[in-house]
C-alpha cells in the first residue's frame, strides 16, 4: 500500500493510526487529513522522536496495512 491510498481513505485509517499512536487525539488526526509529513510531526512532538524515527514508524505501520 502506498501513502496516497492512506490519504485518500483517511477516515478509514484514522482509527488505525490512533491505535498505533494513542497519544494523538481525534482532533489532531482530523486536522492533518492524512498528510504524512504532518503525521510525522505529531509523532515527533508527542513521543519525543526524531524526524527519521517518526518516518520509520510510519513506514513500518504502512507496510502492515
Amino acid at each position: 500500500m502506498n501513502w496516497e491510498q492512506v490519504e485518500g481513505n483517511w477516515k478509514q485509517f484514522k482509527g488505525k493510526a490512533q491505535q498505533q499512536w494513542g497519544k494523538l487525539t481525534n482532533d489532531e488526526l482530523d486536522r492533518i487529513q492524512g498528510r504524512q509529513t504532518e503525521l510525522a510531526g505529531l509523532i515527533q512532538e508527542r513521543y519525543g522522536k526524531t524526524k527519521e524515527e517518526a518516518e520509520r514508524e510510519i513506514n513500518d505501520w504502512l507496510s502492515r496495512h
